[in-house]
């Protein structure tokens, strides 16, 4: 079965985490790194794009038709996996990957869909080259902190399902990994935003608020990360490893989603002030009657240390700026 794609190998300069460069990737070294993305969503698509840039084998799984065909116009290998019917031929695949992502959310009643093949998956790699595994999880797993600030030591404490399912998920591909001799990387990720998926793109387009963000519309304080810093720090661990199991991926301002949507209000109406949009005031109504309570401030600073990453995007006013400047006709927002 052809997994690799046809793109042109690149040479890709790579530094140290102490700043230090280790000169250019030769293309029989980039060639050898080979990337399966569990989940090729928003995040992993982006991911997917940035490493393909680089000379890299990448494929992965989406859940439709639809996706599946969207994904492969873009260029990529990409095969349908269904969390309540898989085919099992699929994850057979993994054991041709050097660096597995997982970015697929469990399901209640199921639980991981690809754990619950933990069996399968232990035989398939325990002798292969794997050399890298992470598991994209959420900064959920703390739950409520009463607004105190939040590092990777803090105690998790889940109360949601889906919260709950996400700290299992996390011990679940922990326990794997150090059964087959690797660390386990657990990216703990705030709420994701980018083009196309932000307060802008739900102001222009005129949507309801999703389940998620009526969720967390009480909040008084909300951790966000820009799609292009988790790829940032993913690609920090992918050519060295990195020397802590689980990093909290979010920016420097938690801030309360009203805030954010009044500032992207604000952005969209000077760009094109004729737009006849839903007015500050009836959206203050979709917050209105909801008590605040403290959530939490969750920390970055062991990505910053560890991993180097210097934000592209440390608060939520300069990812909004560069989100709507890409924007030539908000009636094109996609």
């Amino acid at each position: 079965m052809e997994i690799a794609l046809s793109i042109p190998l690149q040479r890709c300069h790579v530094h140290n985490h102490d700043g230090t460069s280790f000169g250019s990737i030769s293309p029989t070294l980039s060639e050898k790194r080979r990337m399966f993305i569990l989940g090729m969503g928003f995040v992993g698509q982006s991911l997917a794009r940035k490493l393909h840039n680089q000379g890299w084998v990448v494929s992965g799984t989406c859940t439709t038709h639809v996706k599946k065909q969207q994904l492969q116009e873009m260029g990529f290998h990409v095969h349908l996996f269904d969390a309540n019917h898989p085919d099992l031929d699929i994850l057979r695949l993994l054991k041709n990957y050097t660096h597995i992502l997982v970015s697929v959310p469990p399901l209640v009643g199921i639980g991981d869909p690809v754990l619950q093949h933990e069996e399968l998956l232990r035989s398939l790699l325990v002798n292969s080259d794997l050399q890298w595994l992470s598991y994209l999880s959420s900064t959920s797993v703390y739950g409520d902190c009463s607004g105190e600030f939040v590092d990777e030591d803090y105690p998790t404490n889940p109360e949601s399902e889906s919260a709950k399912l996400r700290l299992s998920s996390e011990e679940g591909w922990s326990h794997l990994s150090h059964d087959l001799g690797i660390s386990p990387l657990l990216f703990r990720l705030g709420g994701i935003y980018g083009p196309g998926r932000s307060a802008i793109d739900t102001i222009v387009k005129q949507k309801p608020m999703s389940e998620g963000q009526k969720r967390r519309k009480h909040r008084k304080y909300t951790s966000r990360v820009h799609v292009d810093d988790i790829c940032q720090a993913l690609m920090a661990t992918v050519y060295v490893p990195p020397p802590s199991e689980i990093y909290n991926i979010v920016d420097d301002d938690p801030a309360p989603r009203e805030e954010v949507f009044e500032y992207a209000m604000k952005l969209v109406e000077e760009k094109w002030p004729g737009l006849k949009l839903q007015s500050v005031e009836q959206r203050q109504k979709e917050w209105s009657n909801v008590n605040s309570k403290g959530d939490k401030r969750v920390c970055n600073g062991r990505m910053k240390r560890e991993l180097r990453v210097q934000l592209l995007f440390p608060g939520y006013k300069s990812g909004l700026k560069s989100i709507i400047h890409q924007i030539q006709n908000p009636f094109h927002c996609h």
